[in-house]
């Protein structure tokens, strides 16, 4: 099972996009992620060691990446760790790479303005028509009860079945603060 880690931090390269020969699209980026701790002695937050990854994105998560990042940013980033030994003539090391999974901005420290892709709402590229994925979400405001049936679970009509068998106490109208 491989290791699957969530890290915060600052890209500290521009990330760098290349198309293989075979059309997969790649980005990659260096990732510096910093500790801080409360020093007692000095009554301040001090900053403890960073660790540094190299981050790889591949697909259409490359290609929003690459449009999407820049050095300097503060992001979150999940995916699969990969540590692996190298060497080179007298040097040798260990390179710790993260295959990311989801790469995105940490809205602590900015604000972001999200836009589709132009692929579908959430359909992966390569998803098959009649995959059951669904083939366009909600306007802003919209709600659930606007999603195609094949949203919410694996069965045509699951979506429609949670909402049904939600006790009314439990509806979205239930749950508001006001």
């Amino acid at each position: 099972m491989p290791d699957l880690l969530t890290i915060t931090g600052v890209v500290a390269t521009p990330p760098r996009h290349i198309t293989t020969n075979s059309g997969l699209e790649i980005t990659s980026f260096r990732l510096a992620s910093s500790q801080r701790r409360f020093d007692r002695d000095q009554k301040r937050w001090v900053d403890a060691d960073t660790n540094w990854y190299t981050v790889n994105t591949f697909r259409q998560l490359a290609l929003n990446t690459a449009a999407s990042i820049d050095r300097g940013q503060h992001v979150v980033v999940t995916g699969r760790l990969r540590i692996r030994s190298w060497e080179t003539g007298e040097k040798s090391g260990t390179t710790i790479d993260l295959e990311a999974d989801a790469v995105g901005h940490d809205l602590t420290w900015g604000t972001a303005v999200y836009t589709k892709t132009a692929t579908g709402a959430g359909t992966p590229p390569d998803a098959a028509p009649g995959s059951g994925w669904a083939s366009s979400a909600p306007e802003p405001g919209g709600s659930f009860a606007e999603l195609p049936d094949s949203v919410g679970g694996t069965e045509p009509g699951a979506a429609g079945a949670l909402e049904s068998a939600m006790p009314a106490a439990e509806t979205e109208e239930a749950l508001l603060p006001f």
